[in-house]
Protein backbone atom coordinates (compact mmCIF):
# COMPACT_ATOMS: atom_id res chain seq x y z
CA UNK A 1 0.00 0.00 0.00
CA UNK A 2 1.24 3.26 -0.65
CA UNK A 3 0.37 6.51 1.92
CA UNK A 4 0.79 10.02 1.96
CA UNK A 5 2.37 11.86 5.37
CA UNK A 6 2.33 15.49 5.15
CA UNK A 7 5.77 15.85 7.79
CA UNK A 8 5.71 19.28 9.86
CA UNK A 9 8.95 18.78 11.75
CA UNK A 10 8.16 22.58 13.54
CA UNK A 11 10.83 24.30 15.43
CA UNK A 12 13.34 23.00 18.53
CA UNK A 13 13.41 19.26 18.75
CA UNK A 14 10.57 18.70 16.62
CA UNK A 15 13.23 18.00 13.44
CA UNK A 16 15.09 15.86 15.32
CA UNK A 17 12.42 13.32 16.81
CA UNK A 18 9.91 13.62 13.22
CA UNK A 19 13.48 11.88 11.64
CA UNK A 20 13.76 9.38 13.86
CA UNK A 21 9.98 8.24 13.67
CA UNK A 22 10.51 9.18 9.21
CA UNK A 23 13.28 5.86 10.01
CA UNK A 24 10.86 3.91 11.93
CA UNK A 25 8.44 4.20 9.22
CA UNK A 26 10.39 3.27 6.48
CA UNK A 27 11.70 0.26 8.11
CA UNK A 28 8.35 -0.90 8.66
CA UNK A 29 7.38 -0.72 4.84
CA UNK A 30 10.37 -2.61 3.86
CA UNK A 31 9.42 -5.08 5.70
CA UNK A 32 5.97 -5.22 5.37
CA UNK A 33 5.82 -3.68 1.77
CA UNK A 34 4.67 -0.43 2.16
CA UNK A 35 5.40 2.85 0.82
CA UNK A 36 5.36 5.73 2.89
CA UNK A 37 5.84 9.38 1.09
CA UNK A 38 6.60 12.16 3.12
CA UNK A 39 5.86 15.49 1.62
CA UNK A 40 7.98 18.47 4.34
CA UNK A 41 5.27 21.21 5.46
CA UNK A 42 5.86 24.23 7.61
CA UNK A 43 4.15 25.23 10.61
CA UNK A 44 5.03 27.24 13.84
CA UNK A 45 7.81 29.56 14.33
CA UNK A 46 9.55 28.44 11.24
CA UNK A 47 6.83 29.32 8.90
CA UNK A 48 6.82 32.60 10.21
CA UNK A 49 10.61 33.33 9.85
CA UNK A 50 10.15 31.79 6.49
CA UNK A 51 6.10 33.18 5.19
CA UNK A 52 5.41 35.50 7.94
CA UNK A 53 2.40 32.87 8.64
CA UNK A 54 2.52 30.56 11.42
CA UNK A 55 0.18 28.41 9.50
CA UNK A 56 0.43 29.09 5.28
CA UNK A 57 -2.10 28.40 3.31
CA UNK A 58 -0.41 25.48 1.29
CA UNK A 59 0.41 23.58 4.55
CA UNK A 60 -3.34 22.90 5.63
CA UNK A 61 -4.07 22.49 1.38
CA UNK A 62 -1.84 19.73 1.51
CA UNK A 63 -2.69 18.20 4.74
CA UNK A 64 -5.96 17.75 3.49
CA UNK A 65 -4.51 15.92 0.43
CA UNK A 66 -2.70 13.29 2.65
CA UNK A 67 -3.55 10.70 4.60
CA UNK A 68 -2.46 11.83 7.53
CA UNK A 69 -0.15 14.38 8.80
CA UNK A 70 3.72 13.93 11.44
CA UNK A 71 4.00 16.87 13.22
CA UNK A 72 7.00 17.82 16.04
CA UNK A 73 6.38 20.75 18.05
CA UNK A 74 6.18 24.36 17.85
CA UNK A 75 6.83 27.68 19.68
CA UNK A 76 10.12 28.26 21.77
CA UNK A 77 11.07 32.12 23.48
CA UNK A 78 12.15 33.40 20.54
CA UNK A 79 8.84 34.31 19.08
CA UNK A 80 7.46 34.98 22.50
CA UNK A 81 6.85 38.96 21.97
CA UNK A 82 4.78 38.27 18.53
CA UNK A 83 1.45 39.48 18.27
CA UNK A 84 -1.10 36.52 19.13
CA UNK A 85 -2.16 36.10 16.06
CA UNK A 86 1.58 35.10 14.80
CA UNK A 87 2.29 32.68 17.45
CA UNK A 88 3.82 29.59 16.63
CA UNK A 89 0.63 28.14 18.92
CA UNK A 90 -1.87 30.08 16.70
CA UNK A 91 -0.36 28.20 13.56
CA UNK A 92 -1.05 24.83 15.81
CA UNK A 93 -4.51 25.67 17.16
CA UNK A 94 -5.59 26.93 13.49
CA UNK A 95 -4.73 23.46 11.56
CA UNK A 96 -6.67 21.77 14.58
CA UNK A 97 -9.57 24.06 13.40
CA UNK A 98 -9.24 23.40 9.89
CA UNK A 99 -8.69 19.98 9.81
CA UNK A 100 -11.79 19.82 12.24
CA UNK A 101 -9.48 17.88 14.59
CA UNK A 102 -11.69 17.63 17.77
CA UNK A 103 -10.51 14.80 19.44
CA UNK A 104 -7.28 14.47 20.96
CA UNK A 105 -6.10 11.14 22.09
CA UNK A 106 -3.58 10.57 24.75
CA UNK A 107 -2.54 7.11 26.13
CA UNK A 108 -0.19 6.96 29.03
CA UNK A 109 1.14 3.85 29.39
CA UNK A 110 4.11 2.81 31.60
CA UNK A 111 6.06 0.33 30.30
CA UNK A 112 7.02 -2.06 32.89
CA UNK A 113 11.08 -1.13 32.17
CA UNK A 114 10.59 2.35 33.27
CA UNK A 115 8.57 1.72 36.41
CA UNK A 116 11.63 2.99 38.14
CA UNK A 117 11.38 6.48 36.05
CA UNK A 118 7.93 6.99 37.38
CA UNK A 119 8.16 9.74 40.09
CA UNK A 120 5.44 7.65 42.40
CA UNK A 121 6.00 5.08 44.69
CA UNK A 122 6.56 1.40 43.47
CA UNK A 123 3.57 0.24 45.15
CA UNK A 124 1.43 2.78 43.35
CA UNK A 125 2.72 1.72 39.87
CA UNK A 126 3.75 -2.24 40.58
CA UNK A 127 0.77 -3.42 38.29
CA UNK A 128 1.43 -0.26 35.84
CA UNK A 129 -0.89 2.41 34.40
CA UNK A 130 -2.80 2.52 31.41
CA UNK A 131 -5.12 5.45 31.13
CA UNK A 132 -6.64 6.58 28.10
CA UNK A 133 -7.23 10.55 27.44
CA UNK A 134 -9.83 11.47 25.64
CA UNK A 135 -9.42 15.67 25.06
CA UNK A 136 -11.54 17.98 23.46
CA UNK A 137 -9.76 19.86 21.74
CA UNK A 138 -11.64 22.81 18.99
CA UNK A 139 -13.77 24.17 21.72
CA UNK A 140 -13.00 25.91 24.91
CA UNK A 141 -11.19 28.87 26.44
CA UNK A 142 -8.60 28.27 23.64
CA UNK A 143 -11.06 29.04 21.23
CA UNK A 144 -13.51 31.51 23.15
CA UNK A 145 -13.95 35.22 22.85
CA UNK A 146 -10.95 37.03 24.10
CA UNK A 147 -9.59 40.37 24.76
CA UNK A 148 -7.05 42.99 26.53
CA UNK A 149 -7.19 46.57 27.62
CA UNK A 150 -4.55 48.27 29.78
CA UNK A 151 -5.48 46.65 32.99
CA UNK A 152 -7.57 43.79 31.81
CA UNK A 153 -7.33 40.63 29.87
CA UNK A 154 -10.02 37.86 29.63
CA UNK A 155 -10.43 34.71 28.06
CA UNK A 156 -14.07 32.83 27.12
CA UNK A 157 -14.63 29.14 27.88
CA UNK A 158 -17.81 28.54 25.94
CA UNK A 159 -18.76 24.89 24.34
CA UNK A 160 -22.17 23.80 22.54
CA UNK A 161 -23.85 20.86 23.13
CA UNK A 162 -23.14 19.44 19.78
CA UNK A 163 -19.58 19.84 20.94
CA UNK A 164 -19.47 17.67 24.10
CA UNK A 165 -21.32 15.14 22.82
CA UNK A 166 -19.47 13.89 19.89
CA UNK A 167 -16.57 14.39 22.35
CA UNK A 168 -18.09 12.10 24.58
CA UNK A 169 -19.05 9.69 21.95
CA UNK A 170 -15.26 8.96 21.12
CA UNK A 171 -14.65 8.75 24.85
CA UNK A 172 -17.45 5.95 25.13
CA UNK A 173 -16.57 4.45 22.10
CA UNK A 174 -12.99 3.88 23.52
CA UNK A 175 -14.13 2.61 26.66
CA UNK A 176 -16.18 0.06 25.25
CA UNK A 177 -12.67 -0.95 23.69
CA UNK A 178 -11.03 -1.35 27.45
CA UNK A 179 -12.57 -1.68 30.72
CA UNK A 180 -15.67 -0.19 30.46
CA UNK A 181 -15.34 3.13 32.78
CA UNK A 182 -15.26 6.44 31.63
CA UNK A 183 -14.45 9.65 34.55
CA UNK A 184 -15.00 13.12 32.89
CA UNK A 185 -13.46 15.80 34.51
CA UNK A 186 -15.30 19.34 35.12
CA UNK A 187 -15.67 22.20 37.35
CA UNK A 188 -19.48 22.10 37.61
CA UNK A 189 -19.48 23.35 41.22
CA UNK A 190 -18.30 26.86 39.60
CA UNK A 191 -18.32 26.79 35.96
CA UNK A 192 -21.91 26.92 33.62
CA UNK A 193 -19.98 25.60 31.09
CA UNK A 194 -18.66 22.25 32.97
CA UNK A 195 -22.15 21.82 34.70
CA UNK A 196 -23.93 21.64 30.64
CA UNK A 197 -20.86 19.45 30.18
CA UNK A 198 -21.97 17.12 32.73
CA UNK A 199 -25.36 16.82 31.75
CA UNK A 200 -24.85 16.13 28.12
CA UNK A 201 -21.55 13.46 28.55
CA UNK A 202 -24.91 11.92 31.08
CA UNK A 203 -26.98 11.97 28.40
CA UNK A 204 -24.80 10.14 25.83
CA UNK A 205 -23.99 7.65 28.75
CA UNK A 206 -27.35 6.69 28.39
CA UNK A 207 -26.34 4.85 25.09
CA UNK A 208 -23.58 3.18 26.51
CA UNK A 209 -25.60 1.15 29.51
CA UNK A 210 -22.29 -1.38 29.28
CA UNK A 211 -19.95 1.55 30.08
CA UNK A 212 -19.60 3.25 34.03
CA UNK A 213 -19.49 7.18 33.77
CA UNK A 214 -18.51 8.78 37.02
CA UNK A 215 -17.72 12.18 37.41
CA UNK A 216 -14.83 14.38 39.08
CA UNK A 217 -13.85 17.50 39.75
CA UNK A 218 -10.56 18.61 37.84
CA UNK A 219 -8.88 19.74 40.94
CA UNK A 220 -9.92 16.35 42.56
CA UNK A 221 -8.88 14.68 39.35
CA UNK A 222 -5.09 16.27 39.28
CA UNK A 223 -4.58 14.84 42.95
CA UNK A 224 -5.86 11.36 42.16
CA UNK A 225 -3.45 10.96 39.39
CA UNK A 226 -1.29 10.46 41.52
CA UNK A 227 -2.52 9.02 44.42
CA UNK A 228 -4.23 6.42 42.82
CA UNK A 229 -3.87 6.41 39.07
CA UNK A 230 -5.58 3.04 38.59
CA UNK A 231 -8.37 4.02 39.35
CA UNK A 232 -8.82 5.60 35.96
CA UNK A 233 -9.72 4.08 32.44
CA UNK A 234 -10.45 6.78 30.01
CA UNK A 235 -10.31 10.04 31.70
CA UNK A 236 -12.50 12.52 29.66
CA UNK A 237 -11.84 16.25 29.46
CA UNK A 238 -12.54 19.40 27.87
CA UNK A 239 -10.04 21.19 25.98
CA UNK A 240 -8.01 23.17 28.28
CA UNK A 241 -8.33 20.52 31.70
CA UNK A 242 -7.55 17.39 29.14
CA UNK A 243 -4.27 19.69 28.34
CA UNK A 244 -3.18 19.69 32.01
CA UNK A 245 -4.06 16.84 32.93
CA UNK A 246 -2.53 14.77 30.02
CA UNK A 247 0.53 15.97 30.89
CA UNK A 248 0.45 15.09 34.49
CA UNK A 249 -0.18 11.30 33.08
CA UNK A 250 2.60 11.68 31.15
CA UNK A 251 4.89 12.41 33.75
CA UNK A 252 3.75 9.68 36.18
CA UNK A 253 4.26 7.05 33.40
CA UNK A 254 8.23 8.34 33.22
CA UNK A 255 8.29 11.11 31.07
CA UNK A 256 6.33 13.14 28.81
CA UNK A 257 9.34 12.13 26.14
CA UNK A 258 7.70 8.78 25.72
CA UNK A 259 3.56 10.03 24.96
CA UNK A 260 2.19 9.97 22.01
CA UNK A 261 -1.16 11.24 21.08
CA UNK A 262 -3.55 11.58 18.05
CA UNK A 263 -5.98 14.69 17.19
CA UNK A 264 -8.80 12.70 14.78
CA UNK A 265 -12.28 13.94 13.43
CA UNK A 266 -15.04 11.72 11.75
CA UNK A 267 -13.24 9.58 9.38
CA UNK A 268 -9.69 8.19 9.54
CA UNK A 269 -7.71 10.72 8.85
CA UNK A 270 -5.44 11.78 11.91
CA UNK A 271 -2.93 13.81 12.90
CA UNK A 272 -0.01 12.58 14.95
CA UNK A 273 2.34 13.89 17.33
CA UNK A 274 4.75 13.81 20.70
CA UNK A 275 2.41 15.89 23.32
CA UNK A 276 6.26 17.23 24.77
CA UNK A 277 6.93 21.08 23.64
CA UNK A 278 9.73 22.35 21.27
CA UNK A 279 12.17 22.31 24.03
CA UNK A 280 14.58 24.63 22.65
CA UNK A 281 17.08 24.27 25.49
CA UNK A 282 18.31 20.94 24.13
CA UNK A 283 17.60 21.47 20.08
CA UNK A 284 19.91 20.73 17.89
CA UNK A 285 21.94 18.52 20.77
CA UNK A 286 20.64 15.80 19.64
CA UNK A 287 19.54 14.69 23.69
CA UNK A 288 15.70 14.79 22.81
CA UNK A 289 13.65 11.67 23.46
CA UNK A 290 12.12 10.33 20.27
CA UNK A 291 9.95 7.73 21.43
CA UNK A 292 6.71 9.87 22.03
CA UNK A 293 6.81 10.28 17.93
CA UNK A 294 7.64 7.08 17.21
CA UNK A 295 4.84 5.95 19.02
CA UNK A 296 2.76 8.44 17.42
CA UNK A 297 3.66 6.84 14.26
CA UNK A 298 2.13 3.35 15.61
CA UNK A 299 -0.92 4.98 16.41
CA UNK A 300 -1.01 6.44 13.15
CA UNK A 301 -0.59 2.73 11.53
CA UNK A 302 -3.24 1.47 13.45
CA UNK A 303 -5.68 4.49 14.21
CA UNK A 304 -5.46 5.56 10.05
CA UNK A 305 -3.82 3.15 8.05
CA UNK A 306 -6.03 -0.01 9.98
CA UNK A 307 -1.91 -1.30 10.41
CA UNK A 308 -2.22 -3.76 13.18
CA UNK A 309 0.45 -5.79 13.10
CA UNK A 310 2.50 -2.88 11.91
CA UNK A 311 1.95 -0.58 14.97
CA UNK A 312 2.55 -3.52 17.32
CA UNK A 313 5.91 -4.24 15.86
CA UNK A 314 6.78 -0.46 16.52
CA UNK A 315 5.59 -0.59 20.18
CA UNK A 316 7.09 -4.20 20.60
CA UNK A 317 10.54 -2.67 19.01
CA UNK A 318 10.33 0.21 22.33
CA UNK A 319 9.61 -2.02 24.65
CA UNK A 320 12.57 -4.15 22.96
CA UNK A 321 14.98 -1.26 23.42
CA UNK A 322 13.54 -0.20 27.09
CA UNK A 323 14.25 -4.03 28.12
CA UNK A 324 17.85 -3.85 27.33
CA UNK A 325 18.27 -1.04 29.33
CA UNK A 326 18.82 1.96 26.69
CA UNK A 327 17.70 5.45 28.26
CA UNK A 328 17.87 8.35 26.60
CA UNK A 329 18.78 11.87 29.26
CA UNK A 330 15.46 12.33 30.32
CA UNK A 331 14.61 8.62 31.11
CA UNK A 332 17.63 8.60 33.48
CA UNK A 333 20.45 5.89 33.63
CA UNK A 334 23.96 6.07 34.04
CA UNK A 335 24.95 6.44 30.33
CA UNK A 336 21.86 7.58 28.43
CA UNK A 337 22.12 7.27 24.57
CA UNK A 338 21.02 10.19 22.46
CA UNK A 339 18.03 11.22 20.01
CA UNK A 340 19.35 9.39 16.93
CA UNK A 341 21.02 6.20 18.93
CA UNK A 342 17.77 5.87 20.26
CA UNK A 343 16.08 5.91 16.83
CA UNK A 344 18.36 3.43 15.21
CA UNK A 345 18.10 1.28 18.09
CA UNK A 346 14.39 1.13 17.55
CA UNK A 347 14.30 0.51 13.50
CA UNK A 348 17.01 -2.17 14.56
CA UNK A 349 14.75 -3.67 16.62
CA UNK A 350 11.39 -4.30 14.32
CA UNK A 351 10.75 -7.73 13.10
Amino acid sequence: MNYKIAVIKGDGIGPEVVTQAQKVLTKIGEVYGHSFHFTDLLMGGIAYDTTGNPLPKETVDICKQSDAVLLGAVGGPKWDNLPAQSRPETGLLSIRKALNLYANIRPAVLFPALKEASPLKDDLVKDGINIYVVRELTGGIYFGERGKTDNTAYDTECYSTEEIRRIAHVAFMAAQKRKKHVTSIDKANVLESSRLWREVVHEVAKEYPDVTISDMLVDNAAMQLVKNPRQFDVVLANNMFGDILSDEAAQITGSIGILPSSSRGDGTFGLYEPIHGSAPDIAGKDLANPIATILSVAMMLRDSFSLEQEAKAVEDAVDTVLNQGLRTADLGGQSPITCSEMGDAIVNAIQ
